[in-house]
């Protein structure tokens, strides 16, 4: 994919993030994730049904790079069972740890395939796969 196509989808992500807002419904698990080197702090919560990842939806305060994340994160997890979305995390944790990866699996997850090209920004890339991973961890 074209660098400046990239760029516009994360800045748009950014700016009209997808499923923004926490709902106010016990149904959904909370994990609240930090990022000791920049101003992340996400809380992303997760409705489980028969295995399935039904709905997520996140909120706080984030960087461009995390915030966007966070918004294609959600569309492509998704309907998702929780072993389709374990693997699609590790191999989105792959791809930015400069690993071998299924880019098949990501879908738009692949605009962040360049930021291991800025170590600083990994963590802010990751940091909502880890929220959304504890999730799933707590529900198998």
């Amino acid at each position: 994919m074209d660098v400046n196509l990239k760029r516009e989808a994360i800045l748009d992500n950014y700016q009209n993030p997808a499923n923004r807002g926490l709902p106010k419904d016990s149904a959904y698990k909370e994990v609240n994730s930090r990022n000791e080197s920049c101003v992340d702090n996400i809380t992303v919560a997760a409705k489980v049904v028969d295995g399935k990842l039904d709905d997520i939806k996140f909120d706080g305060e984030a960087c461009a790079i995390c915030t966007s994340a966070t918004s294609v994160m959600t569309k492509e997890l998704k309907g998702k069972s929780l072993e389709e979305a374990e693997l699609i995390v590790e191999n989105f944790n792959r791809m930015i740890d400069e690993l071998p990866y299924d880019e098949d699996l990501l879908g738009e997850l692949n605009i962040y395939n360049e930021v291991y090209k800025q170590p600083s920004r990994k963590k802010c890339a990751l940091l909502p796969m880890e929220s959304i991973k504890k999730i799933i961890d707590d529900e198998e």
